[in-house]
Order: structure tokens, then sequence, then C-alpha cells
């Protein structure tokens, strides 16, 4: 695309898809020598004040040299890019580097001069603050480090695009025009502003595709039946309240409508704005509909259709294509193999879905990856039975399908505004991007639940269709940086369904402190049992005894809230012979009553086998919204006072009276389903109160970060990654302060004697080859030798056990103080970024895994718990009767390997083991270190949609 004579090749990797502040897309490209005539026709379209404003004087038109110019660069010291949307320029931005005075530069000047045009019809849609982060990044690129921009006084929209960056800013007045003059390094509140942009825009592409004005399913079938005609029937059906439209080519002329829906050939014959096309033709004919639409405004597609990812490479090459051409409208994407999406708001009532009812309004929001998922927790969530009594109620849902493009991370920006939703539930078989999706999972969870199920978690590859980069942590050490995000991550849909129940009605504990209360001494004690096993910790169970009336449930349970060493209450309940429907309905009336009068305390109900007390409940299971005096109408249904408890079409039951302002209980058909919700509550409570101050990252005066940035340049001069010898890693990590206990090599017995002079006794003797290396439970290594006639016998026991010194490598070490064993350890992660690692030397860490994890930063907080997250941490606090361990000593380590791979991203991985840490104290016995080309940021970076 360029001339043989520029200095660079044309650099694709510029290219990217952005969300723009209204949801639409554009895609940011680099100007090349082809665009003379799409720059030519755009500036046409751009009015007089716009150019004034650029040009500063009046420019109609712009001359053969101005095109040249703006047209042709060389990448390096003059850089265009521009925003398109259907291959059409809508903004253009331009740097050129300058020297002293303002003359045109060349490298290594680090300023440059910037300067925007958008179209008008597309200013005030953030296109500008869009460009700016990509120029900022590009120049970097390229060695710049300052932008001047000079601007109009009255030009107050691009002086406030500059303002709002975040950038550090230095402003002057001269001549009549405004100078701008401002860094490019990222800065705290720079990448604040971008990620706010980012998510009101992401929020706001998901929010047109769920709130849609009007609806064209294309592809809808002459005759009944088929998908595109089921999805029609769906929509009209649930009473969608806006437009209408079924699209079919094969449609005769004449036929103006279908089913009672307006009806068309193509969605260019539509007379009217279309903001949603439901795509549901075969594979072959998407790309003509992709057109259809973008050429008609359509603001996003929800692709039914199969045969793309997931029917293998060619497959994947035609979803590729398909999103390109989509993000070429502006258009986002929900698929392709969808399950389709719901909304159930009354002002909206949209089922754009297979699913052939609408499920109830509620207070949870679902995200499915897979279809078939969506579909059972659709039905779990909406009939009675399964488990769970009840009927719970859903704002909105999302099946993804094969996830080109709209994923759970878009969702989550959307639910996060969503007043509708109090509660988000996902099943996910992939994460695109793990950093991001921890971003935002710990804003959401600060602010509402979010429950989590993963799939394939432990077939290591993402399902046929999902297009991700991999990642080499365990399942275990994802599922730990999920729950440190505030993500309640659970195993099962079934899991998945019972948390969303407690948490979308009932408000979260205080604490871990349970209650258990009913009319079976059994049924009390297997929760007693199962609170144990969740960590919590019960009160010995009330039997109430099998003559207990609702009066008494009511009494027992109203004095268990009242007690203040009471967090939350447990009512385990048993059917009741001869009482029928009436005392079951007495008995839900009981303890809805009772759990009103005391709000702040969560309850629950195991019932074992009662239809008539499960359907009494149900309404305690409900999250629909409750409507307030007079309000019932608004709500889609009946007020209050009057609410009726949905079942499954098949079983409609009678109606049950909620009294206004009732607190809806959640009831469980097995007390483990039921404290095992509970007890992900009380985690979830106690991650909220922890995040209200979640720390600081120490500064320590000892560090020397300079020091190790030009070591560790001067070690990458060798080669794009190596694993740094002894003392290379000592030197390293003694510049942040991890000071490795000295050992010297033995290479014969000897060699060995003079070390342990210069050590002094006593002395440990240790085999470092790999296959011996922290393996004392092999005989490698010798304790505690105190002259040199036992440090000779011990290197001869060695060498006769385990062969030749020259295999061995034996060493020399000091000994340290006794204490306990444990091991460090720091990697990054190409997607999910650093992660710094605790757990005890040995078999608790080698054959059992019990590891804790942090991502880095950590923060002198997360450093406390994560020493005591492990089931082993006992050890370390005086277990037995044995000293504790220098905790203090402890996570000032941890913290100082942190700051040492966040300072320094080159620091591929940190590995100190063991470290012994005594009552006063540690030593740090070995360690490596392995250094490698840092990985790229892409949440460092500019805002862009992925490209799987």
């Amino acid at each position: 695309m360029q001339t043989s004579s520029d200095r660079h090749e044309y650099p694709a990797h510029w290219e990217a898809d952005v969300v723009l502040r209204d949801g639409g897309t554009a895609r940011v490209r680099p100007i090349t020598v082809d665009d003379a005539e799409r720059l030519v026709s755009f500036y046409e379209q751009v009015s007089d004040e716009s150019k004034y404003y650029r040009f500063f004087a009046p420019y109609p038109r712009l001359s053969a040299k101005d095109v040249h110019r703006f047209t042709h660069h060389d990448f390096v010291d003059r850089v265009g890019l521009a925003a398109t949307i259907g291959g059409e320029f809508i903004a253009t931005v331009r740097y050129d580097r300058i020297g002293a005075g303002g003359t045109p530069a060349t490298s290594p000047a680090d300023e440059a001069e910037v300067a925007f045009l958008v179209q008008d019809a597309h200013q005030g849609r953030g296109v500008a603050s869009a460009l700016l982060e990509h120029i900022a990044a590009v120049a970097r690129e390229r060695g710049i480090r300052r932008f001047a921009a000079e601007v109009l006084p009255a030009n107050t929209k691009m002086i406030k695009v500059f303002r709002d960056a975040g950038y550090t800013q230095k402003r002057s007045f001269e001549d009549g025009v405004v100078r701008l003059e401002f860094g490019l390094e990222p800065t705290d509140r720079s990448l604040a502003v971008q990620y706010a942009r980012e998510h009101r825009a992401e929020a706001r592409s998901v929010q047109r595709l769920l709130q849609p004005g009007s609806v064209a399913v294309v592809g809808t079938g002459r005759t009944p039946g088929g998908v595109g005609r089921s999805i029609l029937g769906n929509i009209r059906d649930a009473g969608y309240t806006g437009r209408l439209y079924a699209v079919n080519s094969a449609f005769p002329e004449e036929r103006k409508e279908i089913d009672g829906v307006p009806a068309c050939r193509s969605v260019r014959d539509i007379d009217g704005p279309v903001d949603l096309a439901v795509v549901t033709v075969p594979a072959a004919h998407v790309p003509d509909v992709v057109a259809e639409c973008g050429e008609h405004g359509v603001q996003g597609l929800v692709v039914i259709t199969a045969g793309y990812a997931d029917s293998g490479p060619e497959g994947r090459e035609r979803q590729r294509a398909l999103v390109r051409q989509a993000r070429s409208y502006g258009m986002r994407i929900i698929g392709p193999n969808a399950f389709g999406i719901i909304n159930t708001s009354p002002e909206v009532r949209l089922n754009a879905s297979l699913a052939p009812e609408m499920p109830r309004p509620g207070r949870i929001g679902l995200f499915a990856q897979s279809g078939a998922i969506g579909i059972a927790l659709l039905s779990r969530l909406h009939r009675r039975g399964g488990g769970v009594t009840g009927v719970t109620g859903v704002s909105t849902f999302v099946s993804s399908g094969n996830r080109a493009d709209v994923s759970g991370n878009d969702v989550l920006q959307y639910w996060y505004d969503d007043p509708e939703t109090d509660v988000a539930l996902m099943y996910l078989e992939s994460i695109g991007n793990p950093r991001k999706f921890t971003r935002l999972a710990r804003r959401t969870a600060a602010a509402k639940p979010l429950v989590v199920v993963q799939g394939a978690r432990h077939g290591g590859v993402a399902p046929q269709g999902h297009a991700v980069r991999a990642t080499r942590l365990p399942h275990a050490t994802v599922s730990a940086l999920l729950r440190q995000a505030g993500v309640i991550r659970v195993d099962t849909i079934t899991d998945l369904v019972d948390a969303g129940l407690l948490l979308a009605r009932q408000p979260l504990p205080a604490g871990p402190r349970v209650a258990i209360l009913g009319n079976s001494e059994s049924l009390g004690l297997l929760t007693y049992d199962a609170c144990l096993s969740e960590g919590l910790r019960p009160q010995p169970p009330l039997d109430l005894t099998t003559a207990a009336s609702a009066d008494d449930f009511h009494a027992a349970l109203s004095r268990a809230l009242a007690d203040d060493t009471c967090d939350a209450v447990v009512v385990t309940a048993i059917p009741t012979v001869g009482e029928g429907a009436a005392g079951d309905a007495a008995l839900a009336e009981a303890l809805r009553s009772a759990a009103a009068a005391v709000p702040t305390k969560p309850v629950l109900v195991v019932h074992v086998e009662l239809g008539g007390l499960a359907q009494a409940l149900s309404a305690a299971a409900s999250t629909a919204p409750q409507a307030g005096p007079g309000t019932g109408a608004s709500q889609g249904g009946p007020g209050p006072a009057e609410e009726t408890v949905p079942a499954a079409p098949a079983q409609q039951p009678p109606a049950v009276r909620v009294p206004e302002g009732a607190r809806l209980i959640p009831a469980y058909p097995a007390a483990e389903r039921a404290v095992r919700a509970l007890g992900e509550a009380v985690a979830y409570a106690q991650w909220r109160r922890d995040a209200a101050d979640p720390g600081k990252v120490p500064e320590y005066e000892d560090i020397d970060e300079k020091g190790a940035a030009e070591q560790i340049a001067g070690y990458l001069a060798r080669g794009q990654g190596l694993t740094l010898g002894t003392r290379e890693t000592c030197e390293l990590l003694g510049r942040y302060g991890v000071h490795v206990h000295r050992a010297l090599p033995a290479p014969t017995p000897d060699d060995a004697v003079a070390a342990a002079r210069a050590l002094g006794y006593p002395v440990a003797l240790k085999a470092t080859a790999p296959h011996l290396r922290h393996r004392a439970d092999l005989g490698g290594v010798r304790l505690d030798l105190a002259d040199e006639e036992q440090l000779r016998r011990a290197y001869a026991e060695l060498t006769e056990l385990f062969g030749k010194p020259a295999e061995l490598r034996p060493v020399v070490q000091g000994m340290a103080p006794r204490g306990v064993d444990t091991v460090v350890r720091a990697v990054i992660d190409p997607a999910a970024g650093a992660v710094l690692s605790f757990g005890l030397a040995g078999a608790a860490t080698q054959l059992l895994g019990d590891m804790a994890h942090r991502l880095i930063p950590v923060t002198d907080r997360d450093a406390t718990s994560l020493i005591r997250s492990i089931r082993t941490a006992p050890l370390l606090f005086g277990w037995r009767g044995s000293a504790p361990v220098d905790a203090a000593a402890l996570e000032e380590l941890l913290l100082r390997v942190s700051r040492l791979v966040d300072d320094h991203p080159e620091v591929a991985a940190v590995t100190l083991e063991p470290v012994v840490v005594a009552p006063h104290g540690l030593s740090v016995l070995g360690a490596s270190v392995r250094l490698a080309p840092p990985p790229a940021r892409d949440d460092l970076g500019p805002r862009t949609l992925p490209a799987y």
C-alpha cells in the first residue's frame, strides 16, 4: 500500500475495532496512499466551521498537495490514522514529529504535533477520544514521549478531548491560540479515564442489543416451524413493545404480513429504522444479510445461524469475516451459533431466543456461552421442582454461542449499571481476556453478587468455536484468582442457581454464625454437619419436635433472629401429618412474618417433600420485583397484595397471597445445598467488607529499582530469555531486599571443607541435581554437620548413594534457624497476568496442591490473607503447641517479590524454595529467576475490541 521509498512497512498491528460512546463501532487504521479519494470525500462532508477550527482559516477544499501530504506517511515521523465506518472516513488524526522551535524533525526528537478532524455528523460519539488513545500508543511505539496541539479558544470540544484524557498537561496562550503540551506515558488518571470510557461504550453497545426499539427476524420461514418462524412467534407472544418485522427474500411480493407481523423481502424494504436483526438464514447467505443490515443502519445482530468456528477451521475463517463485516458497518454481534437474548423489562418484553416461553421478570441476569446450559438455567429458574422450590425471575438473558464479538465482559459492563439486575449468574466455557474479566468482576462484585461456573475446566482446551488465548495456569489457580476478585465460583449449575436464589432476595450475612431450628432432629443434625463442612460456625440445632405448630416456628425463628450471636438462620421442616395445604400455608406465613421483622439477617428453608409448603414458599424464592402500592400495572402483573406465584406450565398452582413488604425466602430440598449457598454468601460478604479497605502496596526505601532495571537489561541483551545463575539471582533479588542464604559449590570433599570453614559450622550439605533438588525425603540433604569429620562422612555417603559429585552438584550452606519450610513463587501468565503463589514446601504443595494465589501487585492485606489461605496454614501459627512463625517477615518477603515482578515485567518467573520461616525471621535457602521480554499488555494499550 505504501511506496518503496517509505521507511517502514504498513503497520497492520495498528488496525483495531473500537466501541464508541453511543455503542456503535468504528475501525481505526493507518491512512495510506490509496485513501486519497476517501480523504477528499470525507473533507467535503465536514462543515466550514470544523474546517476553520482545524486550519485556523477558511479552507473549503484540499489541494492536491494537501491530499498528498495527508496520505503519504513514513509511519515513524509522520503518521495518520482514520476512523472508518462502512469503509468511509468519519474522522482523522495525525502527528508530525517536531524538534526545537516546532520544526519538522526525525528521531531521536521525542515530541510531535497532533491534530484531529471529525465529521460533524459523528461529533459527540467519542471518536476523537478513541483516536487520541490510539495515536498516543502509536507515538509511544515510535519513541515519541510528548504531544503538542494548537487549538483555537472557540474550539471547546477539542480542548475538552485533550483536557479529559487524563495526561499531565501544560497549557499556554499566545497569539490567539491555545497551546497544549502533555506527556504520553499512561498515568493512573489516564487509565481511569480510559476504563470509564470503555465501560460506558461497552455497556451502551449491549444496551442497544437488549433494548431495541425495532426488531427484524431475517430468515422467517414461509410455513410454520423452523428456527426463524419460531423466534418470530416467541418475540410476538412475549408481548414485545417495539416494532417487529419478518424478513425472507423468498416471500411473494404481494405478501405483506405473516402471523400478524409485517413481512418484507429485504431489510432494505422496511420503512423505518431497525435496531436489531435476528439472523437465522443459512451461513452461506449471512454475508448478504449483514450487508443489507449495515446499509440500512441496523445497530446490532443476533446470529442464530451455526456453521462457523463450531464447524472447524473453514468455519472459523467465515466467523472472522462475519465479525469484520459487521464491525465495518458499526454493528456488534451476539453469536454466531447463539441461543438468543431475552429482556423481561415491561418496557421491552423481548424474547428473541429459542426459548418457547418468556421467563418471569426478576432480578437475576443470566449469561451462558452454551445454548444447552442456557436452556437448563432458564428451565431451573422458571419451573417449580428440580430441587429448588418456587419460581425465580430473570432480568436479562444472553446466550453468546461462539462469542465471536459480544462476550461476558461486555455483558458485565451492562449489568453493572442495570438497575433491573441485582445478581449476575454466568456459565463460562472460556475467558477471552482474563485480565479484563478480573478487573470488571472486581468492580461488579463490589456492587452486586457475581456467581460463575466454569465448564471445560479440566479438559484444558476451549470448546470448538471458542478462539481464546490459552493460559498455563491450572484451573485451581484461576479459580483462586477469580475469588480474589470477588467472584463466587461454584462447580455446577445447580450450585449456580442455589446461590442466585439466596443472593437475589436475602441480605448478606454479617458473619459465619448460624442458628438451626426445625421439627426434625435428624435433619437439624445433617444441617449442623453441613455447616461445619463449609467452615461455618453453627449453633446446636433447636429441635421443635414434630408436634411444632406454625406459631412455634414463628416464635423460634423470631428468637433466633433477635439473638446477637446469630448471623443467619436455617429452618428445617418435614411434613406434618394430617394438616395438608392449610398447615403448609400457615407455616409459610409464619416464617415470612418472622423474617420480615428482622430484615438484616438471611433466612433459608430446608424442606423435605412438602409440596404445599414448597408452593407456599414459592414467593420466597421469587426474585420478581415487588411493586409499591398502586404500581402493580406498571410492573406487568398484580400488585404485592395479590401477587400470584408461577410454576411450570404443566402445573399451575393455586394463587398464594403475599403480604405487602413480605420477606422472600429461598427453599432447598437438601441441607447440603442450602448450607453450600449460605457458605458462599458468607465468604462473599467477607470479601465485600475486605474490599472496602483493600490495603496498600508498601514502599521500601532499600529497593534499588533503577539498578535492577539496568541489571535486567544487561542480562536480556544476551538473548530473548534465560535463567539466571546463582550469583546473578542473588544480586537481582538483593536489590529488592530479598537475601538468599549463601551456598558454596563443593565439587570435591576438600572444596566442601573449605566452604564450611568460610561459612562457619554447623553447615548443611545438599545435592542440587534437578532430580534431588528440594527432595529431602530422598536423602539428598545432610543437616547440622558440626565439624570436618561429619562433613566428609556425609559427603562420602551422598556420593555412594547417588553417584559422582558431577551428577550430584553438591553445595555447602550454613545452617539456618529451625522453622517451617515454605515456597514462594511468582509467574507471569500471558493471559491472566502476574501471579504470586505461596504454600508449604514438600508434599503439601507437590502432592496436595495446597497453594494460595494472588494477582500482582499484592497489597499488605493480600499478603496477610495469602499465608492464611492454604489448608496447612495452622502449621504456621502454633499448631499443636509449636512456636508460631514470624508472619510479619513472611508477609514482607511476599510483598518484596510482588514489587520485583510488578516493577519489572521482564521477570517472567521467580521461585524461592525453601524459605524457612522461624519464630524470628526467615531464611531463603534456594532461589531461581527467569527473565524474558515482557508479554504484550492489551489492558494498558488503547481501547480495542478483541479479534478472536
